[in-house]
């Protein structure tokens, strides 16, 4: 493996990833942020349940892998991944939306290495934490990346409406926002809210850039726990050394796989302002670019 000379070889998650996390520090890059890393979502202000906690029912299998035909996590749920752990749901529904993905969980019986048991397992891919030319810092791969293999989580403290809310309205305009709202639909009317924050606490997905066209695409995964992960899957193949992106307000290709709007913004950059809240221009470079960045309005209203 070829790593550039100013890429720091010591491991961002130190050693809370199965595979390190490497990172571009030098004199000539910015000043790197400081956050604690943390792999999962935590507990944060206002939310009532602990994602670490499980709360979700286990199967009994006791084959190294689940089936279909006798796995009650698979015949409740369905089967989210292939035998390699590719995501098999990558269409979208008439409606824009996926099916949800539910694995099986630390209280289900069957191997470690089920299929049906993916993002719970971390990241598996080479990343790299790199300063861009005009959108702070991003993340790049170092290795080419298949479509439908998972990436990396968004991972943070989860926190509820109201202190989302408080969040944003006490930011200054040059402060970085990292706040993800997704809204899940099921059923008649129904609506699943999740707040995740990783500004303070958070992993490699905190440095995710937004891009118009992008080549990743965010689904929410249960795992042990009613609290979702937000786990982001390539939307197609993926050449090594390109950097990784995911739609802030959720869609991949016009198609939208949660209802999910952010107000996540670079560094310091030109911006209009919306309702109060500060607006930044996007320069993620694509040709369908929208020129600013998503900006979700309904947490301050």
């Amino acid at each position: 493996m070829n790593i550039d000379r100013n890429v720091d070889l010591a491991d961002l998650s130190n050693g809370l990833e199965n595979v390190p996390v490497f990172t571009e520090r030098s004199s000539a890059v910015m000043t790197f942020p400081e956050f604690q890393y943390s792999p999962d979502n935590v507990q944060g202000p206002g939310c009532t349940i602990d994602p670490s906690e499980v709360t979700l029912p286990g199967c009994s299998c006791l084959s190294h892998s689940c089936f279909t035909e006798s796995c009650s996590c698979l015949q409740t749920h369905g089967q989210a991944y292939d035998s390699a752990g590719t995501l098999l749901n990558l269409s979208r529904t008439d409606s824009g939306y996926c099916s949800p993905v539910f694995e099986c969980n630390a209280l289900c019986t069957c191997s470690d290495a089920c299929s049906n048991r993916v993002v719970q397992r971390g990241p598996r891919l080479r990343l790299e934490v790199y300063s861009t030319e005009n959108r702070g810092w991003g993340v790049r791969t170092l290795e080419a990346i298949p479509h439908g293999t998972f990436v990396c989580e968004y991972a943070g403290e989860v926190i509820s409406f109201e202190e989302a809310r408080r969040r944003q309205l006490a930011q200054r305009s040059e402060e970085n926002n990292y706040i993800i709202a997704v809204r899940e639909h099921a059923g008649t009317g129904s609506i699943t809210e999740t707040f995740v924050d990783p500004a303070m606490v958070g992993n490699v997905g905190r440095f995710l850039n937004h891009s118009c066209q992008p080549n990743l695409f965010m689904q929410p995964v249960r795992v042990h726990s009613v609290v979702p992960r937000l786990a982001l899957f390539a939307g197609r193949n993926i050449d090594a050394q390109e950097e990784l992106t995911f739609d802030y307000s959720g869609g991949y290709s016009n198609q939208p796989p949660v209802e999910m709007l952010s107000t996540q913004n670079d560094a310091a950059i030109q911006a209009s302002r919306t309702d109060g809240l500060q607006r930044k221009e996007c320069h993620c470079g694509a040709n369908n670019c929208v020129q600013f960045l998503p900006l979700d309005l309904s947490i301050i209203k």
